[in-house]
């Protein structure tokens, strides 16, 4: 039947057996873009037939799934996404009196199979659901702008889809909202917690990870995604006012640690927590610099930097998440 988006529902689940589609989704996510297209790779057959015809045939030799999805943070599927592209968890009780309250400590796993996902789609436009296996995460990016909802974009792989019957049920978590989100700078890891809030007016982040596709003899689908290490970057822009904001340092070549801190204090979990998504990077360097200078308008500046691997921190990036999720 003819229909639009909203009527289609999309979910994810950490997988317990890699490969494996789980039976249904841990997570229903509420989306505003979403794609989730098969994908076949199909080999000629074209030998010498007595005529100048040059293609006699066509088969399928690859089948895979690619896909995207634009969705509000949330304070619980993010997470999960989260770990699927950077790879280990740790899960602790929260200093809150409620033990249900936990932080989940998300870091870059040393393996190159970090966590798979299930991906559901539930379509009653098609008249059929589907279950992908295998998922893996090949870019997450997230953006913060004065007055929006904050909003994540995800990229991702999977094995072919199998049909399925589902039954969504939209998952009930927070978002966050601009007014939630603070920017910290400091000379180190260790220094953020003191560090100032800094007033800033949009900040992107973008995590991604090349995925190698793991075919093998006898199937056309792959048997694996092998993911390579994270690369993170993004961007910062505020309004020009004092050079030792950023100018400073982007000239000395300087390398800060960063701190973008999503906390809904407007909600509370447990007694006394808030939701909070906090992504710390252990050390950045700017490498570009700009003034956007119009005679009438405020003066902007705009940064770019790439995050790095700090051997004094032994991390790169740390995500810590305040929810009610006992595990992932």
């Amino acid at each position: 039947m003819k229909g639009i988006g909203r009527q289609l529902s999309f979910g994810i689940a950490k997988e317990a057996v890699r490969g494996t589609a789980e039976a249904a989704a841990t997570f229903w996510i509420p989306f505003t873009d979403l794609s989730l297209d098969e994908k076949v790779e199909l080999a000629d057959y074209n030998p010498a037939l007595g005529v100048i015809e040059s293609l006699s045939d066509q088969k399928i030799v690859k089948k895979w799934t690619e896909g995207s999805i634009k969705a509000p943070v949330g304070d619980k599927h993010t997470a999960l996404i989260l770990l699927s592209i950077l790879g280990a968890v740790a899960t602790t009780d929260n200093a809150d009196a409620d033990v249900s309250i936990k932080d989940h400590a998300l870091t870059v796993g040393q393996s190159a199979q970090h966590p798979s996902l299930s991906m559901f789609l539930d379509d009653p436009l098609g008249a059929q659901d589907y279950k992908h296996p295998n998922g893996a995460i090949e870019e997450f990016s997230i953006k913060y702008e004065v007055g929006k909802i904050l909003e994540e974009e995800v990229k991702f792989k999977s094995s072919a889809g199998a049909t399925a019957t589902l039954t969504p049920a939209m998952t009930v978590e927070n978002k966050f909202l601009s007014q939630h989100a603070t920017f910290k700078m400091a000379a180190n890891l260790a220094g953020l917690d003191a560090a100032s809030a800094m007033k800033i007016k949009s900040f992107n982040l973008k995590i991604s990870q090349k995925l190698e596709d793991d075919y093998v003899l006898g199937s056309a689908t792959p048997d694996d995604f092998i993911n390579g290490g994270p690369t993170i970057e993004g961007e910062i822009e505020a309004i020009w006012q004092n050079e030792t904001d950023f100018k400073t340092a982007f000239l000395a070549g300087t390398q800060k640690a960063l701190r973008i801190d999503l906390k809904n204090t407007d909600v509370t979990i447990g007694t006394a927590a808030n939701p909070e998504i906090k992504i710390d990077l252990a050390k950045v360097t700017f490498n570009a610099l700009t003034k956007a200078v119009k005679i009438d308008d405020v003066v902007m500046q705009t940064l770019s930097f790439k995050a790095s691997y700090s051997t004094a921190d032994s991390k790169m990036i740390v995500v810590t998440v305040t929810n009610a999720q006992a595990s992932y």
